[in-house]
């Protein structure tokens, strides 16, 4: 999954600057959706992901069945705070 496509099928945009309150919902909203149907683990390790990047991902015990893949997710949420820095 490439992130720009995965904007432009969201959000209809690859530029997160021009996408409207109400656009970034109903993305959310949709991916949220295709979450909770997708079967493929790495595609929905994907979703998960940009869900998580704008602060709307499910608990994992909720998003992931398997033990590895919530390490590694947790490992990805430990990943994007090392590079956001100290607070």
């Amino acid at each position: 999954m490439d992130f720009d496509d995965q904007l432009r099928r969201y959000f209809g945009t690859d530029d997160l600057t021009t996408i409207a309150p109400a656009t970034l919902e109903t993305g959310i909203d949709r991916m949220r959706v295709d979450l909770g149907m997708e079967k493929d683990r790495n595609r929905r390790f994907a979703l998960w992901s940009l869900l998580y990047l704008f602060n709307a991902s499910p608990d994992l015990d909720v998003a992931f069945e398997d033990e590895d893949d919530r390490n590694a997710a947790r490992d990805f949420m430990d990943m994007m705070a090392q590079a956001q820095g100290p607070d």
